[in-house]
């Protein structure tokens, strides 16, 4: 984009950007109207019923004023305007809260002070963010250090990027151009400049991009070897009769617990699997899985998570509750 002349707000480029905008309007709208009509009733009644002459005022008979229709209408218009609030910023919440299941996805790790940014095709950007407009697009956030946070306000989100743990956030760009990403939360020293780029481009303009980049190698196929390197494969056996259970249609399934519970298997159950895989034992099978914990890399467990998701098409072990990785993960 070029130069452009002062703006009040950011531009906005996403399919959310302008139910965001409209609830912000509506925030200012209301704020705005009761703000002066309050300051303009204090300055009214300040005169109206000014002491003239120091004249004592007459005691007030408690009949004289409100009464059940005034009680009502000063409870119900401030309630009801309250009540519109919530509803439109929750349905804007779970909107914001709920990828779309065929969106592009993209892992972005925060580390001080850069971005560093994989896409699943193999292609490394620092800083940088290139997607196609028009599509959905998902991120995986997560820290090698201390919180940061993703934010691109032409698109009108926002997402705390923790260590240890992984975040999502979605977007769907509906404007070719270039957009300013940044980090909201204080991080250090050079906190300010940690930030960049999001390019938004033409679908064939991306495929020209992606083809001319300089591929790291497909996450899931990293994922795959290094998986093999860990010998991962001698416990988690794809018919689920390992000293681990299998991964073959775990990633999004619930599994049952030894005690009993279940847990939702996704990205950060895979994580906590191979950074604390006593955390939470596969029911029929024992804590016999060493830690990895410092072992592995941001980056490979980024590309081990792949790997196990595109196993979630592959048929499941006929054993139940043994697709994840409680134990014997690696």
């Amino acid at each position: 984009m070029g130069e452009k002349s002062f703006q009040l707000f950011p531009e906005a480029a996403s399919s959310i950007a302008g139910n965001v905008d409209a609830l912000y309007a509506y925030l200012v709208l209301v704020s705005a109207f009761f703000s002066l009509l309050i300051a303009f009733l204090v300055v009214f009644f300040a005169i109206k019923y000014r002491r003239r002459n120091d004249e004592v005022p007459a005691p007030m008979d408690e009949h004289s004023i409100g009464g059940m229709v005034l009680e009502i209408v000063w409870s119900i218009i401030p309630l009801g305007l309250s009540l519109i609030m919530f509803a439109w910023g929750a349905s804007i919440f779970f909107t914001e809260s709920r990828p779309p299941a065929d969106a592009m996805e993209i892992y972005v790790t925060g580390k001080q002070w850069m971005w560093k940014v994989q896409h699943n095709e193999g292609a490394r950007e620092i800083n940088e963010l290139h997607v196609p407009v028009n599509r959905d697009i998902r991120l995986t956030l997560t820290s090698e250090d201390v919180i940061h946070d993703f934010s691109v306000p032409s698109f009108r989100v926002k997402m705390d990027v923790v260590p240890g743990h992984y975040n999502n956030m979605w977007f769907r760009p509906t404007k070719v151009g270039k957009y300013h990403f940044f980090c909201s939360q204080y991080c250090g020293t050079d906190h300010a400049v940690m930030g960049g780029w999001v390019t938004v481009m033409e679908p064939e303009e991306y495929a020209k991009w992606l083809a001319g980049t300089a591929s790291s190698g497909d996450p899931v196929a990293v994922g795959q070897k290094l998986y093999s390197d860990l010998a991962c494969n001698t416990c988690h056996l794809p018919d689920g009769k390992g000293r681990g259970p299998s991964y073959n249609g775990m990633y999004g399934s619930q599994v049952k617990l030894a005690d009993g519970s279940t847990v939702l298997a996704d990205d950060n159950y895979i994580r906590e699997s191979i950074l604390q895989p006593n955390a939470k034992i596969v029911a029929g099978f024992q804590p016999v899985m060493p830690s990895f914990q410092g072992l592995v890399t941001e980056d490979q467990i980024l590309a081990l998570t792949a790997y196990i998701k595109s196993l979630k098409d592959e048929p499941s072990p006929a054993k139940s509750g043994s697709a994840a990785p409680a134990t014997g993960k690696k």
